[in-house]
């Protein structure tokens, strides 16, 4: 017997989805004149709001592998946005912090990143937003057992 979710794209649905949402906001970020990426902007918004963590709980936090994650600090280093320093209790191990600079581009982006989220949920209910979690999070726990 064909189960229901046989015959339905739903991957391609969340997969259209987030392409869309990460080329709108590409473009608000380049029209805003940020010089920064999607994916730049995950990892700076990460260390907001956890400072002083390994690259390898960055990579755990954005589902990108470590030398795409090593690009990214890298790049934002290269630019002024973050730091690395030897963690206290292991010299072979460095930890992710925003530079001042780091911390004031992080405040200056925020305002264009909640406003496309507000765009993107539109008039969607709290209860439309729990709905929303559970299921994502069935299919996340589904697809990673």
């Amino acid at each position: 017997m064909t189960h229901p979710s046989d015959t339905r794209a739903y991957f391609f649905k969340i997969d259209t989805t987030i392409k869309k949402i990460r080329n709108a906001l590409q473009k608000q970020f380049n029209d805003a004149g940020f010089d920064l990426t999607v994916d730049q902007w995950v990892v700076i918004d990460h260390l907001f709001r956890n400072p002083g963590i390994s690259q390898n709980t960055i990579s755990e936090m954005t589902t990108k592998d470590a030398p795409t994650v090593t690009r990214i600090i890298d790049l934002l280093s290269q630019k002024g946005l973050t730091e690395r320093r030897m963690a206290d209790n292991d010299r072979r191990k460095f930890l992710v912090y925003l530079t001042p600079a780091g911390e004031a581009k992080h405040q200056e982006v925020l305002p264009v990143v909640s406003a496309m989220r507000r765009k993107g949920w539109g008039n969607l209910s709290e209860e439309d937003y729990q709905h929303f979690v559970r299921i994502m999070d069935s299919i996340y726990t589904n697809v990673s057992e």
